[in-house]
């Protein structure tokens, strides 16, 4: 082409953006098999990958005395064998389906995860049912188990935010409840526990009748009953009434404990109490609230403790939910979590119980609100795209004994929800002067500069 050559440029308009597709958290089926198991099944086309939970309501506070951690044995030992295969063989046949099983105890119950292609639900099905139906718990399996979790608990108090966590739960709960005491047990009642032991509270709280099954995937073309049928609905057990639920009770009292650890370049922070679960109305605006405290990199905990001073690498506040009941005996721990250099630990917590006496004082901006809700609201689409994320959901609300729906119309509150009701929540959930700070670090470089915060008395204990 010569250089006097014109040249053609053909301009097309700019692309501009469609309509949104709509997207509602997904509505599950309900239904139950002969055996009393109750199923929820949720079609998801094109996932291809099939999640099924299962919800066991053997929950931790009916662990029998002196035996801490037999829930943990237990969910940890129905993969390790069957009246069918042992463990070795039991691994190999999951294996061939291409699927994983994965199983932990919490203080609602104990809940069994599997994921597998949808080709191969129906044999992965019959294993799960048979972990269910007849696990094995042979004495040197449940041996194995106990020596583990022994292995493991020296490195998780070594751990700051583990010990921390354990600390506080202490602190804030009275001795006599399952809540203050580790969830997968001590060195001690860990120790105690025996195949006798795993096998009695397997067949004091394993049942159909008390169990949910949660089938998440792309169901078409499968013949999802009969499949059920087959395998799920092979186990048998008796019926049973619900356990009843004590009450949660608390003590919040402001003040501080420090787990001593002399010599260390950090402390581990962690402020909490207790609040309500999510049966109660305010959790929507509780939700929001605490996001904007401290939900994320902008949230004001960030801003000021990462940000402008420098800190920290972070700092967070959230709300888990520890059990839940409809009649509000349930709980969530309400907590503001993070690390800080040991020289920075006093002026670090001055500036976040600064933070918490100007939202007290000052509210929310109307901009904080609309980033949270913009941000919890409109990542709820990428947040559930996998069947997974679904089932898990779907047995949250199980176990906290909520409504099918209760997921959708939570971000539908969410989106309601206003800046004042936002703050008047968070607000709520952490008043300056009813909060327990743990903090582990060494108590010779930080006890002074916390004492003289005048944020609560200080105890000292060992690490």
């Amino acid at each position: 082409m010569s250089d006097t050559a014109a040249v053609s440029m053909e301009f097309h308009p700019q692309p501009q953006a469609g309509t949104p597709t709509p997207w509602a958290f997904p509505a599950p089926e309900r239904g139950s098999l002969p055996n009393g198991l109750t199923v929820l099944r949720c079609h998801r086309p094109g996932q291809q990958v099939v999640a099924v939970e299962v919800f066991l309501a053997a929950p931790l506070e009916a662990e029998p005395e002196g035996l801490d951690g037999v829930s943990t044995i237990m969910a940890r030992a129905l993969s390790e064998g069957t009246d069918k295969h042992s463990a070795e063989e039991f691994a190999a046949e999951l294996e061939r389906c291409g699927a994983t099983l994965d199983a932990f105890a919490d203080h609602p119950g104990v809940r069994v995860s599997l994921e597998v292609p949808v080709s191969r639900l129906h044999k992965a099905l019959g294993l799960l049912a048979d972990a269910l139906r007849a696990p094995a718990f042979a004495d040197g399996e449940v041996e194995r188990l106990v020596a583990n979790r022994l292995d493991e608990i020296p490195h998780e108090t070594a751990n700051p935010s583990r010990r921390a966590a354990k600390q506080l739960s202490k602190e804030l709960f009275p001795a006599t409840s399952r809540m203050s005491r580790p969830r997968q047990g001590t060195e001690e009642t860990v120790g105690r526990i025996d195949a006798a032991a795993v096998k009695g509270f397997y067949a004091a709280h394993v049942r159909p009748a008390t169990a949910t099954a949660v089938v998440v995937g792309d169901l078409e073309g499968t013949d999802l009953d009969a499949v059920l049928a087959d395998t799920l609905g092979a186990w048998k057990g008796d019926s049973a009434e619900p356990r009843p639920v004590p009450p949660v009770v608390a003590d919040d009292t402001g003040r501080v404990v420090i787990v001593d650890r002399p010599g260390a370049v950090q402390t581990q922070l962690l402020i909490g109490r207790i609040g309500p679960d999510r049966h109660d109305r305010v959790w929507p605006a509780q939700v929001l609230g605490t996001y904007c405290l401290g939900g994320t990199l902008t949230s004001r905990l960030d801003r000021v403790l990462r940000e402008e001073k420098g800190y920290t690498y972070g700092v967070r506040a959230f709300g888990q939910v520890l059990r839940s009941a409809p009649d509000g005996t349930g709980a969530s721990m309400l907590a503001i979590s993070g690390s800080v250099d040991t020289e920075s630990t006093g002026p670090a917590l001055e500036d976040l119980w600064k933070v918490l006496r100007t939202l007290a004082a000052e509210g929310l901006t109307d901009a904080e609100r609309d980033v949270a809700v913009q941000n919890l609201v409109g990542v709820a689409p990428l947040k559930y795209e996998t069947a997974a994320a679904v089932a898990g959901t779907l047995a949250d609300q199980v176990e906290q004994h909520l409504p099918d729906d209760f997921q959708a119309q939570l971000y539908a509150r969410l989106a309601e929800t206003g800046t004042v009701e936002a703050t008047a929540a968070v607000v709520s959930a952490f008043p300056e002067d009813r909060l327990v700070t743990v903090l582990v670090g060494d108590a010779s470089q930080i006890a002074e500069p916390v004492r003289a915060l005048g944020i609560g008395e200080v105890t000292v204990v060992s690490g």
